[in-house]
């Protein structure tokens, strides 16, 4: 029976329903993990990495018992990866992916975490860092590297968006004709940049998701690479903000004063028409019609399926 009104209203809601659990963190989650993990760890002799779950390690040489006794030196950012550097040549390299996420637990505290949840502790004197994932894909990685030549090989290469030139931004656009929302979240094109950040960037650029990076104007160029570093300043400022120095323990894509991202159908806070959204594979793109795209609405491809 074809489905007509609320019923069909209600099952696209339900098809949409599981990408709103979790999202990979992006540079600005990444960044405020940088700084309150760096400040409790930096500095301190890594007394061993406990591994809850053997299938979160991706490497054999080095082994992980190589950095036992190693002073962390700092901690780095490679696109959506965490590096944390110890001792001499040889890195710690953390991928949260979809549902990985760092907690703090001081020496002493208790810990509050399921056993099922946590992968990986990293211990110290005055406390550990804990390795969770939730969920049972088990995507999230532990990788242990020997030099820097090897750690950049981990790169995709992309441009670090907060540190390019209009110049450099507008030249990386248009190493490959595709949609603005494919070469923003692509890590060849540029660091760090996923699919919540991408949405709210396109929408402070007032830019078509589906524009080709080719078709872009000089001054649509420069208006994009202006929307994409206060947009990733403005939410790194929002987030250290709200973790307060603290290690934060809920880290997701979708906040409730974002513009588009995660807010299909609510309005939107410029000129408060509804949000829209396209739907492919298992991620979405949220955007304002009349923001970005003339009024013009852009072909959602699960909503054309089920309506044939």
């Amino acid at each position: 029976r074809p489905l007509r009104g609320a019923s069909l209203v209600s099952t696209v809601s339900q098809l949409h329903e599981s990408r709103h659990n979790k999202r990979v963190p992006e540079l600005p989650d990444v960044t405020v993990y940088l700084e309150t993990v760096g400040a409790r760890l930096i500095g301190q002799r890594l007394r061993r990495v406990a591994l809850r779950s053997p299938f979160v390690l991706r490497s054999v040489d080095p082994p992980l018992d190589a950095v036992a006794g190693q002073i962390v030196r700092g901690l780095r950012r490679i696109g959506k990866r965490i590096v944390i550097e110890c001792g001499p040549d040889l890195f710690l390299v953390i991928h949260l992916m979809i549902a990985g996420r760092l907690r703090w637990r001081a020496a002493g505290a208790a810990v509050g975490l399921g056993p099922k949840l946590v992968l990986a502790v990293f211990e110290c004197d005055h406390g550990a860092l804990y390795f969770t994932e939730a969920g049972t894909q088990k995507r999230a990685s532990l990788t242990v590297v020997r030099g820097e030549a090897a750690l950049q090989a981990i790169d995709r290469g992309g441009l670090e968006p907060l540190g390019a030139s209009a110049e450099a931004f507008h030249a990386a656009l248009q190493r490959e004709n595709h949609t603005l929302k494919r070469a923003l979240t692509d890590p060849r094109l540029f660091s760090g940049i996923g699919n919540a950040y991408s949405d709210e960037i396109l929408h402070a650029a007032r830019l078509s998701p589906l524009k080709l990076t080719r078709a872009l104007t000089a001054a649509e160029a420069a208006t994009l690479h202006a929307a994409t570093q206060t947009t990733l300043l403005d939410w790194i400022g929002r987030l250290r903000a709200r973790a307060g120095g603290q290690v934060p323990e809920k880290v997701t894509a979708f906040h409730d004063d974002m513009a588009v991202h995660g807010r299909f159908g609510q309005p939107c806070p410029v000129c408060a028409s509804p949000v829209q959204r396209i739907v492919y594979a298992t991620n979405e793109c949220n955007y304002c019609a009349r923001c970005q795209t003339g009024g013009r609405l852009l072909a959602d491809r699960s909503l054309s399926r089920l309506l044939k």
